[in-house]
């Protein structure tokens, strides 16, 4: 089979990039707009994209009449949080995916408990093993997405999800994105070392 984009719909060739680029990590935001209402919701084209400064990358959906609001929201505030997803929040997380009104607080609709953060106004989702406090570092127009690169302000990490003072993937159990409904949850680790190369100048 070849895909060539200029021959099928937009929503064909995203149909297929999701099912086959898995799995993606995904990024569980919380907002709040000006007023302080309360916003979570979940993005799986997310990753980490630098360590100096430490930022974060998410590509939400650029809905010109009507922006998501999660993006209406960093624009209005320049702060988030990314919430990473275990195991035991993917319910919750599917929960808030819905094309729920502006109006709605999905902390009330699952029943997740908020915790205020440290440097941001928005709350973290207290049950997440891992909370990146950010701040709007860059907005990027592409194609039919907004990127929004973050700058990490803090980090919480729960300490059972630590071995040795690192994170141990396997106490994470990270759930990642796959195509249509489906996710995956990481409950195996395959370890290969990396060839040690000397850097030729």
């Amino acid at each position: 089979m070849l895909l060539d984009p200029a021959s099928i719909s937009p929503g064909a060739m995203y149909n297929f990039m999701i099912s086959f680029v898995v799995p993606r990590p995904i990024a569980f935001v919380s907002t709040v707009n000006a007023a302080g209402r309360r916003n979570l919701a979940p993005f799986s084209y997310f990753n980490a994209i630098s360590s100096e400064p430490p930022l974060v990358g998410i590509s939400i959906l650029e809905r010109r009449d009507d922006p998501k609001d999660t993006l209406r929201n960093i624009r209005e505030t320049g702060e988030f949080v990314v919430n990473l997803v275990n195991e035991s929040l993917l319910d919750a997380m599917v929960e808030t995916s819905g094309e729920w009104p502006a109006s709605a607080d999905e902390f009330e609709i699952t029943k997740l408990a908020a915790e205020p953060s440290l440097k941001v106004r928005p709350p973290r989702v207290a049950s997440s093993p891992v909370s990146m406090e950010c701040r709007l570092h860059q907005e990027v127009p592409l194609g039919s997405a907004a990127f929004v690169v973050g700058e990490v302000l803090c980090v919480h990490l729960a300490d059972e999800v630590l071995t040795d003072g690192r994170v141990d993937v396997m106490k994470l159990r990270p759930v990642g994105r796959l195509g249509g409904e489906g996710y995956a949850v990481v409950r195996e680790v395959v370890n290969r070392k990396r060839p040690k190369v000397a850097r030729v100048p």
